[in-house]
């Protein structure tokens, strides 16, 4: 593992793999899925997830998104990509969105860049990391190969995409956590009158 990011494995991470990351990927296409470990409490990564109309909150290449309405299955979004990056914006369909089981399905419709037919799901599982509530998250894809491509390099290109989302995905996460142990404190301090429990 490089910094709390694996490919799948491990015998629960393939179970969650094969239940809720199945896609079906034809031979003109690639598909891969990626696990971020994160030392933060589900509902805190959740909460960041599950944010259609804000996917900016952790995704660095992503500068605005407009979403028509309120988030719900079918809401399309607007998504203007950072420079730097072989596009400019992205139209994308919300597909599934899970509060009980924590998943998120979005598909690519439109834009101007060269990810066609990308879909993706993105899991996300309580753990114990360290002794403390962490979350695990799974982040799977299925696209087209690219004319003059190979498999492995849209496979390798779209993989480092991710893995900068999920590392990213952590470091807002686990602020939150830090932010929420300091409330805590102050919240215990008070209630106990700023001394020791016996």
């Amino acid at each position: 593992m490089d910094g709390g990011m694996e490919m799948y494995g491990g015998l629960e991470t393939m179970q969650y793999v094969r239940r809720h990351h199945q896609h079906n990927c034809r031979e003109d296409q690639c598909t891969s899925a990626l696990v971020k470990h994160i030392k933060a409490p589900v509902h805190l990564v959740w909460s960041v997830v599950r944010r259609f109309d804000e996917p900016q909150k952790y995704k660095p290449f992503v500068s605005r998104c407009t979403v028509m309405g309120d988030p719900e299955i079918g809401s399309l979004r607007e998504v203007d990509v950072k420079s730097g990056l072989p596009a400019t914006t992205s139209t994308e369909r919300l597909e599934l969105l899970d509060d009980d089981e924590h998943i998120l399905g979005i598909k690519i419709i439109g834009g101007d860049h060269r990810l066609k037919n990308y879909s993706s799901i993105v899991t996300v599982h309580p753990e114990i990391i360290e002794g403390r509530p962490g979350t695990m998250v799974i982040e799977s894809f299925v696209v087209d190969v690219p004319q003059g491509n190979t498999k492995d390099e849209t496979c390798y290109f779209v993989e480092a995409l991710i893995r900068c989302n999920l590392k990213s995905l952590a470091h807002v996460s686990e602020r939150l956590a830090s932010q929420d142990d300091i409330i805590n404190l102050s919240i215990d301090i008070n209630q106990n009158g700023g001394g020791h429990k016996k």
